[in-house]
């Protein structure tokens, strides 16, 4: 694979194979953060689970103390009183059967995030071959089934991110932006860890944290000592 020149000069700042401890592993990846855009800070965590069994997953979502840097669009799939709670609480787009059908027909995802009543389930399950992939089927484990729909949105609003296991056993999931200092995006990596942590599945035999690894969007991987998050 072809380097840019400013990706060649950030590999010579940080030693590949050394594991840092957060502060300074978060240091790297800000100085190696050299686009001219305010790039996404990425944590990727590699687990010793097994994926393809059912009692071995990690899904979950908390809420970063700083927020992600990122406006979310929220599409809500609700009726009645719960669709004007929505959109008292700030929700971007909010709908029932009109919203479905414009998702299928149109091909119109102009959101990050859908949040459903349980009562819309039924439909909303419907195009779980079209949301899947896109990772945007709601699901209660993440809150975004609920009847509480003011509180999930405010909670997303304010900077909620999903984690959830792929299937090489690796999560991925945003803990800022470049533009952030060195305190949030330790106090937003600690956060996600914890959760990470404790969402250890009771079946997980062996070492749980395998690796955890810094980058931002064209940046390289800065690799965190993973002792430090135990």
């Amino acid at each position: 694979m072809k380097r840019g020149k400013k990706y060649k000069e950030s590999v010579k700042i940080y030693d590949k194979l050394n594991l840092y401890d957060p502060s300074e592993a978060i240091d790297l990846c800000l100085q190696t953060a050299k686009a001219n855009f305010d790039e996404t800070i990425e944590l990727s965590v590699k687990l010793g689970v097994a994926p393809r069994h059912a009692d071995q997953q990690v899904r979950g979502a908390v809420v970063l103390p700083h927020g992600t840097g990122k406006t979310v669009r929220v599409l809500v799939i609700a009726k009645g009183e719960k669709a004007k709670e929505a959109e008292d609480a700030g929700a971007d787009f909010v709908g029932a059967e009109e919203m479905i059908e414009k998702i299928q027909k149109e091909n119109w995802f102009d959101f990050e995030v859908i949040v459903a009543t349980p009562d819309m389930m039924g439909l909303v399950g419907r195009m779980g071959k079209v949301l899947g992939p896109k990772g945007l089927m709601p699901n209660p484990k993440s809150g975004t089934v609920t009847m509480d729909v003011g509180k999930a949105i405010a909670d997303i609003k304010a900077g909620k991110v999903e984690y959830r296991l792929d299937k090489t056993a690796i999560i991925h999931v945003p803990i800022g932006k470049k533009s952030f200092d060195n305190a949030k995006l330790n106090d937003n990596l600690g956060a996600i860890m914890e959760a990470i942590v404790k969402a250890k599945p009771s079946a997980a035999k062996g070492t749980y944290l395998k690796s955890v690894v810094l980058a931002s969007t064209m940046g390289p991987g800065i690799k965190i000592n993973p002792v430090r998050f135990v």
